[in-house]
């Protein structure tokens, strides 16, 4: 391969780029193919894709292979059709809290339940449910129902227009914390029903997180607070003793604000008759075109913080309110977010600098990220981009990576199953 060709290959909208990225796709697809458990559950895959059965199983996991093996099945990857329908067993069955509702945060390998009740793992079961829908998979649609009535019921808060955190299992006592990680997740979980099901009920509130999410943002040089008290008063101190959390960490997660950079263009775009209001006069970025500049905001000042920051290629996982790296490592999610929203603003906004940004992404995902011997993504580098596995050791599932391998050249507006399933590329 000359230079000139190996170039194209990371420059979007060649026909090098999409057959690398659909090589990519059909490796991910085959390397997740041993994550179901007898009962469903999905196993934590290691580095060469067997299941790690002495790891718990759980159920966001489960949510995220359904996901992408339902956008299998659409794409027409061979065998997709019943992994999805274990991921499913595994939701409808020993995931599923029969007594008091809703469904556990996953099994211990002994098959123990994990206490408690998750907003994040909720999000995910109607993530899960939409797409199988979309895929014609048996049961899906009722368990999407039941998802969104217990999702409603337990984690919705009409009044504050957010979700809540974590009940106990018996969803008798509500954790005092709140996050926007959850938050973040149901926007995504709520723009697919949406498009699914065809109410906006679900746009709506997608639309009221992001409200809440712009103006805390605003607030702090567009770095996004992620932990929160009870009444939503950002908490910048949490965990500063334990920086490398893999769900609550310290301080700013510059690939949050790289996702929701994509999750609040996507909405935007959405919006019913949104190109006719582009040209609406006034500063509040809550009229549309102001939802895209927002966007642009958290990407760009995400990636200025965290791109490069050490002296090496790569998206640092964490950032002080500074924006100075904390925890240096690279975490494959950070990366994959970063090839689908510099695609997504490149396709909202026709500006240069984003299909840069998506070259500059892909030519280090292939150099560095991508696990060119055993398949998939490394999930977690070191500052010097070497793997280690000190927060994500092997590679627990394909969500982020698959994705990404999608939404680059597919409808920015709609949910990627649904635009998947409708067949709405773009060139």
């Amino acid at each position: 391969m000359n230079m000139s060709e190996e170039n194209a290959k990371y420059q979007i909208d060649t026909e090098e780029n999409r057959a690398f990225l659909a090589e990519i796709r059909e490796d991910l697809l085959r390397f997740g193919h041993q994550f179901p458990s007898p009962g469903g559950s999905s196993y934590y895959l290691g580095d060469d894709g067997t299941p790690w059965k002495e790891r718990s199983r759980e159920t966001w996991i489960t949510c995220r292979m359904a996901h992408v093996y339902s956008i299998g099945a659409l794409l027409g990857h061979e065998g997709s059709e019943a992994l999805v329908d274990a991921a499913l067993k595994g939701l409808t069955g020993e995931l599923h809290d029969a007594r008091y509702g809703g469904w556990y945060p996953g099994l211990t390998a002994d098959g123990e339940i994990l206490p408690d009740k998750q907003c994040y793992a909720h999000a995910f079961v109607i993530l899960a449910a939409s797409s199988a829908t979309l895929a014609g998979r048996p049961g899906a649609q009722e368990l999407l129902k039941e998802a969104l009535i217990f999702y409603d019921s337990h984690f919705w808060n009409e009044e504050e227009g957010l979700a809540c955190d974590t009940w106990n299992t018996q969803m008798t006592v509500l954790d005092d914390y709140r996050g926007l990680n959850a938050n973040m997740h149901t926007v995504e979980a709520f723009l697919a029903a949406a498009d699914v099901i065809g109410s906006d009920v679900y746009r709506v509130r997608a639309e009221r997180i992001i409200d809440h999410v712009l103006t805390w943002a605003s607030e702090n040089n567009w770095r996004i607070p992620e932990h929160f008290t009870k009444d939503w008063t950002p908490d910048l101190e949490c965990n500063k003793d334990r920086p490398d959390d893999p769900f609550k960490p310290y301080g700013t997660t510059p690939g949050h604000g790289i996702e929701w950079a994509r999750l609040i263009t996507q909405w935007a775009l959405s919006v019913p008759a949104f190109e006719e209001r582009m040209g609406t006069e006034g500063e509040d970025w809550r009229q549309p075109k102001k939802y895209i500049d927002a966007a642009e905001q958290l990407y760009n000042r995400a990636v200025e913080d965290a791109w490069n920051a050490d002296g090496a290629p790569g998206i640092v996982y964490t950032t002080d309110w500074n924006g100075q790296p904390v925890v240096h490592d690279r975490m494959h999610w950070t990366l994959a977010e970063a090839i689908n929203t510099s695609a997504v603003l490149y396709r909202a906004t026709g500006k240069a600098k984003y299909a840069q940004d998506y070259a500059q992404f892909m030519r280090y995902l292939d150099e560095s990220v991508l696990d060119h011997v055993n398949g998939s993504w490394f999930h977690q580098l070191d500052q010097n981009n070497q793997v280690i596995g000190t927060v994500w050791p092997g590679k627990s599932d394909i969500y982020h990576a698959l994705q990404a391998t999608l939404i680059p050249y597919y409808e920015p507006s709609v949910s990627i199953a649904p635009a998947v399933k409708r067949g709405l590329k773009k060139n």
